[in-house]
């Protein structure tokens, strides 16, 4: 059986810095991609970076250059390095990863203080 295991939220100032990590428990065929989403109180969830299987990163435009993602191929874990945080960051964060089928985490809380 899989399992995410989301570690490294918390609390921040603005200005901030935190740092997420996904492990993945258990074993995934042809992993595509590995990524994260988030999801703030009232809101649905919504994508928020993505490394691919080449390495390629992509990112949704209010975190680009502020959020960096990794992966460590070595021990399957994604990173997600968050800096200058803002309030509107606030959210849930949700580990993914697109193999044969898709797999998430449990979410860990990111909030941001003004």
């Amino acid at each position: 059986q899989v399992q995410l295991v989301e570690s490294g939220g918390g609390l921040v100032q603005a200005g901030g810095s935190l740092r997420l990590s996904c492990a993945v428990a258990g074993s995934i065929e042809s992993i595509n991609a590995m990524g994260w989403y988030r999801q703030a109180p009232g809101k649905q969830r919504e994508w928020v970076a993505t490394i691919t299987s080449g390495r390629t990163t992509y990112y949704t435009d209010s975190v680009q250059g502020r959020f960096t993602i990794s992966r460590d191929y070595a021990k399957n874990t994604v990173s997600l390095q968050m800096n200058s945080l803002k309030p509107e960051d606030t959210a849930v964060y949700y580990c993914h990863v697109r193999g044969q089928y898709d797999y998430w985490g449990q979410g860990t809380q990111v909030t941001v203080s003004s």
